[in-house]
């Protein structure tokens, strides 16, 4: 690996997230923030609805054969 250096990866990699990267303002980190929590919730919500779905058919069909 001619020219490879970990020297120059991190100085390229400093210099990429000082002055190529544009980070969010924190009023859009705030709002991105509210967006992924309230995904999560939902996502939480419809996993439990499932579950306790499957759970009471499941305990259904096992009384039948029970």
């Amino acid at each position: 690996m001619a020219g490879f250096s970990i020297v120059n990866y991190v100085k390229a990699s400093y210099d990429e997230l000082v002055h190529k990267v544009t980070w969010p303002t924190w009023s859009e980190l705030q709002n991105s923030t509210v967006v992924v929590g309230v995904a999560t919730l939902l996502i939480a919500l419809v996993v439990y609805v499932m579950d306790l779905s499957f759970q009471t058919i499941m305990e259904y069909i096992y009384s039948i054969f029970h």
